[in-house]
Formats: structure tokens, sequence, C-alpha cells
């Protein structure tokens, strides 16, 4: 089976989440987030960890995760762009992120972490 690896930029709640559920699943989301939307590339993800989670988080520490799909899993949620060429989001409706958890292959991955704007390790 091809697969397609995707990127999460997520903070320290939403990372405690995670590993609770094994490194396999992310966890629902909140009535107000009516979409589930990881990015296609690593640089996209981390912008969003780097400038958005270590310095909007209460702990000032933003993620990358990484994590694989079938490669057909953009015919089911097509690519958008959400700003710039290099902004490629997939929209997953709130309704659908179960669906999506049972296509990831293998675990999910943490592959960069930023505090306070700067990154701070390199991940698993």
């Amino acid at each position: 089976m091809s697969t397609v690896t995707l990127y999460r930029p997520v903070g320290e709640a939403e990372l405690a989440l995670i590993a609770g559920n094994g490194w396999r699943a992310f966890p629902p989301r909140l009535p107000e987030q009516p979409i589930f939307y990881p990015v296609m590339n690593a640089d996209y993800a981390g912008q969003i960890a780097r400038d958005w989670n270590s310095k909007h988080e209460p702990s000032g520490v933003g993620h990358v995760l990484a994590f694989d799909l079938p490669q057909d899993v953009t015919d089911r949620w097509p690519v958008q762009i959400a700003g710039g060429r290099v902004h490629e989001e997939l929209w997953v409706p709130a309704e659908e992120l179960d669906a999506f958890n049972n296509m990831i292959v293998g675990p999910i991955r943490r592959i960069a972490t930023y505090r306070d704007g700067a990154r701070v390790e390199e991940a698993q």
C-alpha cells in the first residue's frame, strides 16, 4: 500500500491526548472546531507550531507530529490551499475524524518541538 505523510502542529494538551491514545489517533474536536486540518508538509506544520502554538499555548510549547495515511486519502478529503501554495491542508469534518483515525498507518510520531518560537529538539 502506498502512503502519504501528513503533519499536525499541536500544543501540549493535544499531545497528551494523542499519547493517551497510544499514538494511534487524534482526539475528538471541540464543539467550536468543526474541522480537523492536518497539513501536507513539514515546513507549514513547523511554521504553525513555531509561530502560533509556541506563542499562544499556556505552556509556550508547540510540536510537529507526522503520520501516514493511504495515498488515496486526498480523494476522500481534497487538499485545500489556506494562503500560499505551501499552506496545503486537508479539511476533515469533525464528524469524520473517527474514520480518518482508522486510516492512520502505524503510529503518530513527534518530529519537532518549539519553545517560545525557537526549535528546541529533534524528536522521535
